[in-house]
């Protein structure tokens, strides 16, 4: 079981380290998805199922759509369809390809042999989650909670468009 943590742990520093380092967008992403796998194999063998059934849902599932989506629609234009079409070829699915399926093979190996909780170690429930994060973890969910509000407002107020409102009587007038 340890070996499987050191691997999947090695993964996601590498496939990291290659979303620094990327120059492409999509590529950076590409391997984020990857990172983000190797941390739910992370979480799997230390005995938390629900915490990494979360990290491939919501992280690598519906954030990186959203990711992508941005990416999409930013890139606009003749030359950024030729950049896609580069970006579709074959080999650079290579590397994320490569360690997402020793991912997926450290995962059924430790599905198979029931390596997923450690010695001395119990799993935790969904139900132990969320008693801990409203008793003993309550002032930093509320502190988040006003994180994510800050931050909501704040894009509100950065997207909002102006209208300059002129009364009639103020127009300048062009005779």
């Amino acid at each position: 079981m340890n070996t499987i943590f050191y691997i999947a742990a090695g993964v996601a520093v590498i496939s990291t380290g290659l979303v620094i380092t990327r120059a492409h967008s999509v590529h950076a992403l590409l391997y984020l998805i990857v990172s983000l796998l190797a941390v739910s194999v992370v979480f799997f063998i230390s005995g938390a199922p629900f915490i990494a059934a979360l990290e491939v849902i919501i992280y690598a599932g519906a954030i990186m759509v959203l990711f992508i989506f941005v990416i999409m629609m930013l890139n606009v234009g003749e030359a950024s369809k030729k950049q896609e079409q580069q970006w579709i070829r074959g080999s650079i699915w290579i590397g994320p390809g490569i360690l997402s399926l020793i991912l997926l093979g450290l995962f059924l190996y430790a599905a198979v042999e029931g390596a997923g909780v450690p010695l001395g170690a119990k799993v935790v429930s969904p139900k132990e989650v969320g008693i801990s994060l409203f008793s003993t973890y309550l002032l930093g969910v509320e502190i988040a909670a006003m994180l994510l509000l800050a931050g909501i407002i704040g894009a509100y107020h950065l997207g909002k468009q102006k209208k300059k409102v002129v009364h009639r009587f103020m127009k300048e007038d062009s005779t």
